[in-house]
């Protein structure tokens, strides 16, 4: 490599071991905002990419988000086939999430590439940050279109939007509004943060609900309900269960982190330990899961597994992380947030494992192309009807 500047160099390959520090990191994105720097942090990071042996001698790649995310060590595996969403040629958007403020799309216009385009008709925007709530008294209240402060006050508890777009309660003195139930929703191509009256906080993803009561004062338990897909950082009160309600279990827990997908076009209800500890009961069943365990409930059936975590919580991180996911289910987590419908050709193979990551801020023809350059599938999108042919 050509006029190599010694300390970018030097930072990048700590960059790629996980050795940085905070203030090297800094650097590092300093270098990457200057101009200057682009054609050689791109050659660096070409170089990175095609020396697959070294990758496989780094740290698990989970510190590596770089290329753990986008780069698929397992392309070896036959049965059943990967598509690999995003190869060297197509990266550029997913290594623009790694280093965000630098603002760096990589091999963004110096790379040749004969796929050719996903067929649009009129693209369609990524979501957003947006909600609606409805009050006990029925009055709903369009979380975009507020206003940040009061929004509403509820027999002692004050409901106020924050500057960076939350949901706030505010259980005032002598508060009595247990039996005030709340309900959060967002529609396809939302999200949205909620920090109830207890201090947890709950992220709801796309096409998902939140009920609660608007003070758990007086209650001998913080029960809410969940429709769709949730995460929690519950705040700790040994004296009040928190329990989560979903249409097929109950979740219950003192303190922890945890993600409920309980979407009614998901097989099963997914509940994934972050944090904690959690105890899922459905019927005569029970069952205690540990930080990095998941519990499938398929309404019969409970089922236990290590998962990677950064494949379930991406959708918090503002990301897609699809490594190793059934395509198929790969594709509703994408036609949810672009608010979407997917129809397959019959000539699609069900059983196809899909690999990549990419920020949920760009737009739909990106993750699309990206997809595509695995030449395994082809799309074509008209409106809002995303039809996947072989």
């Amino acid at each position: 490599m050509q006029n190599t500047h010694p300390r970018v160099s030097e930072l990048f390959h700590k960059y790629m071991d996980g050795q940085l520090t905070e203030a090297e990191r800094q650097e590092f994105l300093d270098y990457a905002e200057d101009p200057g720097f682009h054609k050689e942090i791109n050659d660096l990071l070409g170089a990175a990419f095609e020396n697959q042996s070294a990758l496989s001698d780094m740290d698990e790649l989970g510190r590596l988000r770089l290329l753990d995310k986008i780069f698929d060590k397992e392309q070896i595996t036959t049965e059943p086939k990967k598509v690999k969403m995003w190869p060297r040629i197509g990266i550029a958007a997913a290594v623009a999430t790694i280093i965000v403020s630098a603002g760096i799309w990589f091999y963004q216009g110096n790379q040749q590439d004969s796929t050719e385009q996903v067929a649009v008709a009129n693209d369609v925007a990524p979501g957003k940050q947006s909600a609606t709530l409805t009050l006990a008294n029925g009055k709903k209240i369009r979380l975009t279109d507020a206003v940040n402060g009061e929004l509403a006050k509820e027999a002692g508890v004050v409901i106020t939007k924050s500057a960076d777009g939350q949901l706030v309660y505010e259980v005032l003195a002598q508060s009595d509004a247990s039996d005030k139930i709340n309900v959060l929703s967002t529609g396809n191509g939302e999200t949205y943060k909620v920090r109830l009256p207890d201090g947890s906080a709950v992220w709801l993803n796309a096409a998902s609900s939140l009920t609660y009561p608007a003070s758990f004062a007086k209650l001998k338990d913080r029960r809410v309900e969940l429709s769709g897909e949730g995460y929690f950082e519950v705040a700790k009160d040994k004296a009040h269960p928190f329990i989560v309600k979903t249409s097929k279990q109950e979740v219950e827990v003192l303190g922890t982190q945890f993600n409920i997908n309980s979407y009614q076009d998901e097989a099963a209800i997914a509940t994934t330990l972050v944090e904690g500890s959690v105890k899922v009961s459905a019927g005569n069943r029970e069952r205690m899961i540990v930080p990095g365990e998941q519990l499938s409930n398929n309404g019969s059936d409970f089922r236990v597994a290590k998962v990677n975590l950064d494949n379930i919580v991406d959708w918090k991180e503002g990301e897609f992380n699809l490594q190793r996911l059934p395509f198929r289910e790969a594709m509703r987590k994408i036609a949810r947030w672009y608010d979407i419908e997917v129809v397959y050709d019959g000539s699609v193979p069900e059983n196809m494992i899909s690999g990549g990551w990419i920020s949920r801020d760009v737009k739909l023809s990106v993750i699309l192309d990206g997809i595509q350059r695995s030449k395994q599938v082809k799309f074509r999108l008209e409106g809002r009807k995303l039809y996947v042919l072989k």
